[in-house]
């Protein structure tokens, strides 16, 4: 349901503008609701959010949504099969009715998975920290429509540090019998990997029972990017820390960097012509500045710059620019302050070393410092650098004078890795021009 709300939304938006107008709901109208459907499915999930935040993600993913279909519709020279009152209207109101949707929906939902007949009931083997923090997003997320009956361990509630409200329903040898006589649906095994022996047993006893049974390895303690099920040859493998670029995904991705770097330098060329002539000009020293950052997996890359200081500084040690900083020229200023010193890195895209949407790259001094005080710092390289990135949109444009600042920005990045879609990349991009615009962070 939560997949498939902001397609039908959209869809049913289409539908009833096309019938209000006049227009019969076929040929080029069918064509373009199976469109919208591939770029909206699957929506976003309904993450609670403050109003502004889902204001701000609608529109964002919606003018994304409107823009592809208007360059298909150009491309393909069939804007012209379209009634343009409709496209207008639907184009208006759509994102009113996302809106309305995505903040009913946590309220409705929950309601409807809670009815009967359709929740299912669940226990928890293994009252361990694992056991509770499953416990705990089962019952923080009531839209799963699961209701956790209770807990199976054979430890005392005194070595359990005490029941803290939850319920234990008995040991683990009486957990088959349990299922047998109450209604149970889902059976997570919560108990860590070196109890294999008592795994094993319990999973002999449960086979007499119709339960779904689920395994939840200890290893979901730890921080996890791109988890996923494999197989080599038939045996089962668990992908714990993967890129997001597996695969297909990796051909979309180096699709649209190849695209909007493209697009991106051609509307831009005149303005970076304008650029190296100023800062030939007006200060000393060489229209670019390269510096060497980690790229993927880890290894150096060159990336080129306009240059905005006096100074040129690729050593072990790299001050940040900062506020009033003497280093930046005053045409640099400029450039820094709306995020123009970093168009040659389009090109830097063209070349495979970075994307257009990414963790932005620190200077290898910085990262050096960092991959020592930041735990899971190294992972933001499981990807490409990006120009620009979830963190940047999101307030942590600029200088990182802190270490809270900078794990802070490390909390976006892996973020991204964990979530990435296109759509989200292109998100970025339109979120990334209005945050340039009101140059924030930037000096």
């Amino acid at each position: 349901m939560q997949a498939a709300l902001e397609p039908l939304v959209a869809e049913a938006a289409l539908l009833a503008v096309t019938l209000a107008f006049g227009e019969t709901f076929d040929g080029s109208y069918l064509i373009l609701a199976l469109i919208l459907f591939s770029l909206t499915f699957p929506g976003n999930a309904s993450e609670p959010m403050s109003t502004r935040a889902l204001t701000v993600d609608v529109v964002t993913g919606w003018l994304v949504v409107v823009g592809l279909l208007l360059l298909i519709g150009w491309a393909t020279q069939t804007l012209g099969s379209f009634d343009p009152r409709v496209l207008t209207v639907w184009a208006l109101a759509t994102p009113a009715l996302l809106f309305v949707a995505r903040l009913l929906m946590p309220a409705v939902l929950p309601r409807l998975m809670s009815a009967e007949g359709v929740q299912r009931v669940a226990v928890i083997a293994g009252d361990g920290d694992l056991g509770r923090m499953l416990g705990e997003r089962i019952r923080s997320a009531p839209f799963l429509g699961i209701r956790l009956a209770g807990y199976f361990d054979d430890r005392s509630p005194e070595r359990l540090g005490g029941n803290e409200g939850r319920d234990v329903l008995g040991s683990l040898a009486e957990l088959a019998d349990y299922v047998k006589t109450h209604r149970v649906d889902l059976i997570y095994l919560t108990l860590p990997m070196a109890s294999q022996p008592r795994i094993l047993n319990l999973l002999e006893e449960l086979r007499d029972t119709t339960a779904s049974i689920y395994f939840t390895p200890d290893i979901f303690l730890f921080d996890l990017i791109q988890a996923r099920m494999g197989a080599i040859g038939g045996m089962p493998v668990l992908a714990v820390c993967e890129t997001p670029f597996y695969g297909m995904s990796g051909l979309v991705k180096r699709a649209s960097d190849i695209a909007l770097a493209t697009s991106a330098l051609v509307f831009a060329l005149p303005v970076m012509i304008a650029i190296a002539l100023g800062i030939k000009l007006t200060s000393a020293g060489p229209v670019l500045f390269t510096q060497r950052r980690y790229g993927l997996d880890g290894k150096e890359i060159t990336v080129y710059k306009f240059r905005t200081m006096s100074v040129l500084e690729d050593g072990g040690a790299v001050r940040q620019a900062t506020r009033g900083d003497p280093r930046v020229t005053p045409l640099g200023a400029f450039l820094r302050k709306y995020s123009l010193d970093e168009l040659p890195q389009f090109v830097n895209v063209l070349q495979g070393r970075m994307s257009v949407v990414g963790p932005r790259p620190h200077a290898v001094a910085h990262n050096e410092t960092y991959r020592k005080l930041i735990r899971g710092y190294m992972i933001r390289h499981k990807v490409k650098p990006g120009i620009t990135g979830w963190a940047q949109v999101n307030g942590l444009r600029g200088e990182t004078d802190t270490l809270d600042k900078m794990r802070a920005r490390i909390e976006y990045d892996l973020s991204y890795l964990r979530t990435w879609s296109l759509q989200l990349d292109l998100q970025i991009v339109l979120r990334t021009i209005l945050v340039v615009l009101r140059s924030h962070n930037a000096y």
